[in-house]
Formats: structure tokens, sequence, C-alpha cells
């Protein structure tokens, strides 16, 4: 039949940071193509899906990703090829029993999302239509419109995303006004230019890190961003609170150690009901509407308390915690940890698993957040299509960098080809 495979191909490719990716082709009987190439994350929680590198420090200092290439090309495709691509559920499921482990160590989570993503462009192209409707009717998915989600662009990045700025790792905008996906776009990166402008002239660097976004030496606090990124927004022309929101990632659980989290900036050392009150001060004080992975990713004891004192208030964003996993996801529900969880494909290996994770979110009430990857990124713009999709609330994507910018000029592209209503 010509919607089956015929071939299933990978190569390695090079990711934003510099660091290699995979690339997965797929073409059917009939000649429909779909491609996707894997982001690869510098900041990862410990609990992601496995990403098999080849360790040989003769290239690419040890991150080559030939092993997981093999893996798709001499493994997977023999496995799949001749089933029908419009079977997403069940080619995914054929890759994870074909690969056996827990946390898909054997073939790589990087070797099979590619595949996942790859088979569902296809079929896409196949039926022409594009890939956030075709995921609708791959999944059935039971949601009556389309609402576009709205950016949370990264302004000021630090931690393990930019050397000597902060501890936390990023300070983001999100327009939250009824405007057009288009106009919220322009909003944020009229903040971002005005930032520039900003941090210029009070004598900080406008170097920017792996997301795009500044990342300015001497800052005096991990505070100092939000005043200065408000200051940004009033100088665009907006109101802070009414029209944009102030969206923070302080991913602590890379400043987690002996059990406290260690601030340099301010040389402290804070225990997590210390933590939770700096974020409850700050939330008091400033326009903040998202708090993610405000605690370490295993402080199952203390993300409820921090969910209680805060959740009201502000979104709380799981993302460590939960790593689109669907698991890990039914129990910070039960526990009440959280209210919102951050997608990301890579963090679960399969187009299926990361849908079946949005849907539970979404019957808990629980909003969705897709998100790019700090440390690898690629030009591919599935993860749109993907909030599209699912209705997610927001896309975090960096404001400038080519493997950025696509996503938001895929967003207004949709935009254009649907009447949508705004969150």
């Amino acid at each position: 039949m010509k919607e089956t495979l015929k071939s299933v191909k990978a190569r390695e490719i090079l990711s934003s940071g510099s660091t290699p990716s995979i690339e997965a082709r797929v073409t059917l009987e009939s000649g429909a193509r779909g491609v996707f190439s894997v982001p690869y994350g510098a900041s990862a929680g410990v609990h992601e899906a496995f990403i098999l590198l080849d360790n040989d420090k003769k290239r690419f200092l040890g991150k080559g990703m030939l092993k997981a290439v093999e893996n798709i090309n001499n493994k997977i495709a023999p496995t799949l090829i001749g089933m029908s691509a419009f079977k997403q559920k069940e080619i995914d499921q054929k890759m994870i029993e074909l690969d056996g482990s827990e946390n898909k160590k054997k073939l790589g989570a990087n070797a099979i999302l590619a595949v996942s993503v790859a088979v569902a462009r296809a079929a896409a192209n196949e039926k022409k239509m594009p890939l956030y409707e075709y995921i609708r009717e791959a999944f059935n998915l039971q949601i009556e419109d389309y609402r576009l989600p709205n950016p949370m662009m990264v302004m000021i990045e630090g931690g393990k995303h930019a050397d000597q700025s902060t501890d936390f790792q990023e300070y983001s905008v999100s327009p939250i006004g009824n405007k057009s996906a288009k106009e919220n776009v322009r909003c944020g990166i009229e903040i971002y230019l005005t930032l520039k402008k900003v941090l210029k002239e009070k004598g900080f660097s406008v170097n920017v890190g792996n997301e795009g976004a500044f990342a300015p030496n001497g800052l005096e606090s991990n505070e100092a961003p939000i005043s200065l990124i408000i200051e940004a927004i009033e100088k665009a022309g907006y109101k802070a609170g009414e029209e944009v929101g102030i969206s923070l990632d302080p991913a602590v659980s890379e400043i987690f150690e002996n059990g406290k989290y260690q601030l340099k900036k301010e040389g402290k050392s804070l225990s997590s009901a210390q933590l939770i009150e700096l974020f409850n001060e700050w939330i008091a004080k400033y326009p903040i509407i998202t708090l993610e992975d405000g605690l370490h990713e295993d402080d199952w004891d203390n993300w409820p308390k921090l969910n209680a004192a805060l959740g009201e208030k502000v979104a709380i964003i799981t993302d460590d915690l939960t790593v689109t996993n669907l698991k890990r996801l039914k129990k910070a529900i039960e526990t009440k940890c959280g209210n919102a969880i951050l997608i990301k494909l890579n963090q679960i290996g399969t187009l299926t698993e990361t849908i079946e994770t949005c849907m539970l979110a979404r019957e808990n009430n629980w909003m969705t957040v897709i998100s790019h990857r700090g440390g690898g990124e690629t030009n591919d713009t599935s993860m749109v299509d993907l909030a599209v999709a699912v209705n997610s609330g927001f896309i975090k994507v960096g404001p400038s960098r080519g493997e950025r910018v696509c996503k938001y000029n895929r967003l207004m592209e949709i935009e254009e080809e649907i009447g949508v209503k705004r969150l």
C-alpha cells in the first residue's frame, strides 16, 4: 500500500550547540517523505530518556551519535519497513519493544524519537495535511478548536546556559494580551531589542547564551534581571502585568548541593523552605506569572508545599520533576506538585508517549508548555505543530538565532492557515 514505509534512514547532523544530533528520513511507497531532527539538551534532568552517545573521544569530544544512527539504519529500519505510517501508536510501541529497556538505553531515545516524528511527518505529507492537524487525527484528540500558544520568550539566561551570568537559568517574557500570534511575537521581540539598549546603557555586555537570550556579566544578584526586563517592557511601550508577564525557570536542580541550593551570586545557601519563601517574595513584588523547576527534581516532599504556597498566584511548571513522563506526571498530579508541565519531545522519546502525557495533563487541568532545548536545538519546527495540536498555553523558545526564530515563524504561518482564538 502507498502509505507503508519503504525506507528509514538516518544521518548524523550538527545542532545549534555545535554538538551532533540525528536526522531521520522516512519514505513511503507513495514517495511521500518525512524528516525530523532531534534536539539535544545541555541542561537535562536525570530522569530523561537515555541519549545514546558514541563516547569516542576522537570524535566530537565523545558526543558523536553514529551508534544511534547505526541503530536506526540496521535495527529499527528492518523492523518497521512494510508497516503503515498511519499506525503511529503501533510503530512507536514496536520501537519501545525492540529496545526493551526502561529508559530506551539500548537503541537510544534520540534514535527512536527521530524515527517516531519522521513517520508522523511522512504520514501527514501523504494525507496532504499540516502536522498539527494530522496529530489530532492520528491520536483522535477530542479538542474542539484551535487556540494558539503564547510565546514564552527567554530574555536573560544564566546557569548552565551562560557562563558568569546568574545562578538561575532563565528569565522570560510572556505576552498575555488578547492579541494574534503575530502581535505577541512582535511584542516579545520588541522587548528583547529594547532590553539590548537597556543593557548597553547600563554598561552590560549584550553577548547571548545558548538560547539567543542575553547573558550579561556583572549582574549584582539573581533578582537583578527581573528589574531590567520590566524596564525594557515599559520602554518598549507595554504594560508589565497587564500585557506582558514574567516567566522564571531557575532550574535549581543544577545548583543543589549537599541538601541546599547554592546561590553563589548572593553567597547564600538556602533550604527548600527558604527558596520557596524567596520566590514568594518575588511574586509579591513583580508581575511573575509562571515558575518552572522551582525545586530539585527529586524533592517530592517539598514540591506540594511550593504548589500550595504559590499555585494560586502563578503557574507552577514541572520539568525535571516530570520529564514528559506519564508515570512521573501521574505521581505529580496525585501529590499536587504543580499545575502545569513542560513538554520536550526528546525527554521521553516517542510522539505517542508525548501526546499521552499532554492529554493526561489536559484531563487534570494542568497547562502544557512545549519547549525548545537549550544546548542543541535544530531547525525543525515540529514542537510548534505539537503545541498547536494539543492547545498548549505557551511555547518556550529563545528570541534570536535561526534555530529559535524558525519556531516563531512557523507559529505565525499556522495562524495564517487557521482562524484561531487566543488563550
